[in-house]
C-alpha cells in the first residue's frame, strides 16, 4: 500500500504501515502536505505550515526504521497543534494580531514534544479564537475556520481549526485546549472525537494559557483509538506545569477492548436536558450504555454563570497591559469581553470560587451510583458564520455566549470528558449536521469514558469518517 493510500487513514493505520515497511513516513507527510494546500484554503483551518519539519521528522522516522529501531507508536502519522502551542522555530500567536510580533519560540510545548518523541510528525498550526476566548473561530485576524459539512457554518471554538483540520481529512490528529468547552464544541460540530482530560493530567507547559484555573490541552481525531494513542503519548508528570499532577501515568488504550462492561452509566437531566437533535443524540448514547436512569446536578445554571465570572476575570488579568495600551489590536469581540472582565468586582469571584468548591462535591456525589454521565455538547448543530441568535425550544438567545451553555458547568471543576459524535450508522442524512454528546466521567478516570466511547463507536453509533468535498 503506498504512502498516498494511507496517507488519508486514521492515525494506527498509518503508524501500523510505516512501522511494517510498507509505507513510507515520507511518502505520507508529502500527500498529507499537498493535501492540506489543495483543500484548506476552503476550510481556513491552518495558520502556518511546517513543512521542512515535518519532511525532516518523516525522514527521521524512516531513517529509524531502516535502521531497525522503534520508531514510536504514532511513527510518521501527521498531526497538527492549535496555535497557541509553542512550536520551534515559529511564532505562537494564539490568534492574535499582538502576539505575532513575539519572538520565534526556542522549543516546543511539552504535548507537541511528547507527539514528536512517539514517532508523530508536525504539519502545522491551527487557527482558533483570539486568546481562546470564543466559540466558533469567526477570528478577525486570520479569517473564519470554516465547517467540512457545510463552509457556509462555524467550526465550533475556541479550537476551530483543530476541529475542521480533522474532520476535513487533512490531519488524523490535531490538538486543542479546552477552557469552557473549546476541544468539545468543536468536535460536537464538526463530528468528531475529542478529549478534556482531568484538569492537570496532561501538561500545558509551552501553551499560551486562557484562564489558568480552568484551561486544559487535549487531542482530537476520528477514532477512539487515535484518540486514546495520542493522549497516552502526552501523559506524565511535568515541572514545567505546576497544575500537571504528579499523578502515575494510565494508559489507555490497552483497555479499550473491554467496552462498556461494567460501567454504570446514566443521563444529566434538568439544566442539560436539551431538545430535539440534542435530545436524540443522548438518547442514541444512553440505550447504547444501558444508561436507564436520570440524575440532576443541583444549581448548574449557576455554575455556569461562575464559570463566566472566573472566566472573564483571569483572562482580563492576563491580558491587562495590552488593553490598557493597545486595545484597537484586539478582535473587537475578545477586546469587549476582557474589558468587562476587568470590571468584575473581587468579590464576585471570590464568591464564585466558593461556589465552584461546593459545586464539585455535588457533581463528585453522583459518581458514587455512576461511572459515567451523558450529556449533550451542543444545544444546535453549528450556526451559521456571523449568525448573531439562535432558537432554543422558542426562545432566542444570543448564539455564541448560548453555544457553551452544557459546556461550561462541567468545564470549571476539571472533569474528564469526551466528546463523540452520534449519528446513524453510515452518512448523516442530506441535510442533516453533526452533533456531539459529553460523555463525563471522574476525576483522573479517563479510561472510562475512553472505554465507553470506544464501545459506542464499535457498536457502530457513531461514525467520524473525514469530509472530503
Amino acid at each position: 500500500m503506498s504512502g498516498e493510500d494511507i496517507s488519508v487513514g486514521d492515525a494506527l493505520t498509518i503508524a501500523a504501515a510505516i512501522r511494517a515497511g510498507t509505507a513510507s513516513a515520507v511518502a505520507v507527510a508529502e500527500a498529507t502536505l499537498a493535501r492540506i494546500a489543495a483543500r484548506d484554503p476552503a476550510l481556513n483551518a491552518f495558520t502556518t505550515i511546517t513543512a521542512d519539519r515535518a519532511l525532516a521528522d518523516a525522514r527521521a522516522v524512516d531513517a529509524k526504521r531502516a535502521r531497525g529501531d522503534d520508531p514510536g507508536p504514532l511513527a510518521g502519522v501527521p498531526f497538527a497543534v492549535k496555535n497557541l502551542y509553542d512550536i520551534a522555530g515559529v511564532v505562537t500567536v494564539a490568534g492574535s494580531k499582538i502576539d505575532a510580533e513575539n519572538p520565534r519560540a526556542i522549543a516546543d510545548a511539552t504535548a507537541v514534544r511528547r507527539l514528536a518523541e512517539s514517532g508523530a510528525v508536525l504539519v502545522g498550526a491551527l487557527n482558533m479564537d483570539e486568546y481562546a476566548y470564543g466559540f466558533t473561530t469567526e477570528n478577525t485576524h486570520y479569517g473564519p475556520s470554516r465547517n467540512p459539512h457545510d463552509l457556509a457554518r462555524v467550526a465550533g471554538g475556541s479550537s476551530g481549526g483543530s476541529g475542521a483540520a480533522v474532520a476535513g481529512g487533512l490531519v488524523p490528529l490535531a490538538l486543542g485546549s479546552d477552557t469552557n468547552g473549546s476541544i468539545r464544541v468543536p468536535a460536537s460540530y464538526c463530528g468528531i472525537f475529542g478529549l478534556k482530560p482531568t484538569y492537570g493530567r496532561l501538561s500545558r507547559a509551552g501553551a499560551r494559557l486562557f484562564a489558568a484555573s480552568l484551561d486544559h490541552v487535549g487531542p482530537f481525531a476520528r477514532s477512539v483509538g487515535d484518540l486514546a494513542a495520542a493522549y497516552d503519548a502526552m501523559q506524565g508528570p511535568d515541572p514545567r506545569d505546576p497544575a500537571c499532577a504528579q499523578f502515575p501515568v494510565e494508559p489507555a488504550a490497552p483497555v479499550l477492548g473491554r467496552g462498556a462492561g461494567g460501567l454504570r452509566a446514566a443521563v444529566l437531566g434538568g439544566h442539560f436536558a436539551g431538545g430535539g437533535q440534542a435530545a436524540a443524540a443522548v438518547a442514541a448514547v444512553a440505550d447504547a450504555l444501558g444508561a436507564t436512569r436520570t440524575v440532576e446536578i443541583p444549581e448548574a445554571a449557576r455554575a455556569r454563570a461562575a464559570a463566566f465570572v472566573i472566566t472573564a476575570a483571569e483572562g482580563a488579568n492576563l491580558h491587562l497591559a495590552d488593553l490598557k495600551t493597545r486595545a484597537g489590536d484586539f478582535d473587537p469581540m475578545t477586546r469587549d469581553r476582557f474589558l468587562a472582565g476587568t470590571l468584575i468586582p473581587a468579590g464576585w469571584v471570590l464568591q464564585a470560587q466558593r461556589f465552584r468548591r461546593w459545586y464539585r462535591n455535588q457533581v463528585l456525589a453522583l459518581f458514587r451510583d455512576a461511572d459515567i454521565l451523558i450529556a449533550p455538547a451542543t444545544p444546535t448543530p453549528a450556526p451559521l458564520i456571523g449568525q448573531e441568535t439562535m432558537e432554543i425550544d422558542g426562545v432566542t438567545v444570543a448564539a455564541r455566549p448560548f453555544i457553551g451553555v452544557y459546556t461550561q458547568p462541567l468545564s470549571f471543576i476539571g472533569l474528564p470528558i469526551v466528546a463523540a459524535p452520534p449519528r446513524r450508522p453510515g452518512e448523516l442524512p442530506p441535510g442533516e449536521l453533526p452533533i456531539g454528546v459529553q460523555i463525563i466521567a471522574a476525576p483522573w478516570r479517563e479510561v472510562d469514558a475512553l472505554r465507553a466511547a470506544w464501545a459506542i463507536e464499535h457498536d457502530g453509533i457513531t461514525n467520524a469518517a473525514a469530509i472530503h468535498g
